[in-house]
């Protein structure tokens, strides 16, 4: 065996000091260390180089909130290698995308087919049109197609289901409408960056756009850590009330959503009427409801004085105390929405383990796993936040997770006015540079409302960033939500589908 670097979130690393082993050798201790000692693939992605190309895994302990990393280098005559999938089904995904970005061939993957078709990838994994759809056969089994294009103001993404009468056998679903190149957008523009100028928050802001605040501080994190800028305590206060507000506001406008697709009325006016409210404290706060235009390299473009620090915490207060009244009346107590939720889509425990689901979704099936407490950074290293799990792993679960949670993030922010009225510097503490360490490999990682973000980035010998990887919550949890409709009626997957509420261009980048 070998050794892994061992280093935590929010560091930078010499690549030099990332050990190289075979892949045989690798495969083994991927499986050993994800059976037996419940350690987790964080990220699993290529650096491509001109004469061969380099394959990084991050691996994450929660336990003692430690990261590992590893690498194998394919040389050009190396055009496929056996898969890990089969051994570890978690990496199924991360295989299939790093085969569409190289053409490496993961060998004996038991579901190789294309992950989001960016121009460059599409001679190796075909066309949209050509997608390998799975089929069954049969007298009454039945397809029903919906998508890519659906109503009102929802992202592309098709939805192909095999059904026996109401019952869906399963659910495929073929993304990649969304593909936009962040990725390579990023490392263009910071390569082409003049003077100061290398942060480029705007791009990051897009990756989700409901996930603004949250993509946007790891993206931050990232960049902060390779050019060793240092951020005050007050940026990191600010940078939090607006995450924990971003968290709250879409936990509500999910329950809305839900209570919707059971035609419960009451309830979606009611919840909706009240997300309202916390994205309008966000827009007091910087001008956008979604957060946009907040965070500045090293800092944050706009401060929280007394003023506005006692406006937020009105509006939180009257928030919190209308959902407290408003839960047993819209859910708890409610028979007709309790009887839709409780035991739909369900996602037990191992299965979601196995494949490697994140977030709010997971921990509702009994996986305690929270970057703010499992890799706390910023105020969470100070003020640590509370993790809250479940076991059903239901719609119900998945609903009530999000008012629990909800609930902690405005005692969050509570907590957070509390403190910052003492504390000093919210702008950048200094000027961010423009020269990046060579041959460096930085992460960043936070958990949005979604689930774990992480963002990597890498450098060459001439300071030059050569790979720019993001990893949003909504990559390891599409397939979560394509088992949880297995044995449940077509109607049901509206439900399913809000429980989760995962991202297309989040996905497809």
């Amino acid at each position: 065996m070998f050794e892994w670097k061992r280093f935590n979130c929010s560091s930078l690393i010499n690549r030099s000091e990332i050990p190289v082993v075979s892949l045989d050798d690798l495969r083994d201790d991927i499986t050993n260390k994800v059976r037996l000692e419940d350690k987790r693939v964080l990220a699993f992605f290529g650096v491509k180089r001109e004469e061969d190309t380099i394959l990084y895994i991050v691996l994450g302990d929660d336990t003692i909130s430690r990261l590992f990393i590893a690498s194998a280098i394919f040389t050009k005559d190396i055009i496929s290698y056996r898969s890990f999938t089969p051994e570890v089904p978690s990496l199924h995904l991360f295989e299939r995308e790093f085969y569409e970005e190289t053409g490496i061939l993961p060998a004996g993957h038991p579901w190789l087919k294309p992950v989001r078709y960016g121009k460059s990838h599409r001679a190796v994994t075909g066309e949209m049109e050509n997608y390998p759809f799975y089929s069954m056969d049969g007298e009454e089994v039945h397809e029903v197609a919906v998508g890519p294009v659906h109503a009102g103001v929802i992202e592309p993404g098709h939805f192909r289901f095999m059904c026996h009468g109401e019952n869906v056998y399963h659910l495929e679903i073929q993304l990649g409408y969304q593909h936009r190149g962040i990725e390579k957008i990023l490392i263009d523009k910071t390569n082409s960056a003049s003077g100061k100028k290398i942060f480029f928050p705007q791009i990051a802001e897009k990756i989700a756009g409901d996930s603004a605040v949250a993509h946007t501080s790891v993206y931050a994190g990232v960049m902060e850590v390779l050019t060793g800028t240092a951020v005050t305590q007050k940026v990191m206060i600010i940078r939090t009330i607006c995450l924990e507000l971003e968290r709250a506001a879409v936990h509500i406008g999910d329950l809305s959503a839900i209570f919707n697709d059971v035609g419960f009325l009451m309830g979606s006016s009611t919840f909706a009427a009240l997300r309202t409210l916390i994205i309008n404290t966000t827009l007091q706060i910087c001008g956008s409801r979604f957060g946009m235009g907040l965070i500045c390299a090293g800092g944050v473009n706009f401060d929280i004085g007394s003023e506005l620090a006692s406006k937020i915490l009105n509006n939180v207060n009257y928030v919190q105390n209308k959902i407290e009244k408003l839960i047993p009346l819209t859910m708890l107590d409610q028979p007709s929405v309790l009887t839709r939720l409780e035991g739909t889509g369900t996602i037990d425990s191992h299965t979601a383990r196995l494949i490697g689901m994140v977030g709010p979704a997971a921990r509702a099936s009994g996986v305690p796993i929270d970057i703010r407490t499992d890799y706390p950074s910023g105020m969470y290293r100070q003020y640590p936040a509370r993790k809250v799990v479940l076991e059903k792993g239901d719609v119900f679960s998945r609903s009530y997770i999000r008012y629990v949670e909800m609930m902690h993030s405005f005692n969050y922010i509570k907590e957070q006015l509390g403190i910052i009225q003492g504390v000093q510097g919210a702008r950048a503490s200094s000027e961010i540079t423009n020269r990046l360490p060579a041959d460096s490999l930085a992460l960043s990682m936070t958990e949005g409302w979604r689930g774990e973000i992480v963002h990597i980035a890498v450098t060459d010998s001439q300071n030059k960033l050569i790979r720019y990887k993001i990893k949003d919550p909504s990559f390891n949890n599409w397939w979560g939500l394509a088992l949880a409709v297995r044995n449940n009626g077509v109607s049901d997957f509206p439900l399913c589908n809000k429980s989760f509420n995962l991202s297309y261009c989040g996905h497809d980048l």
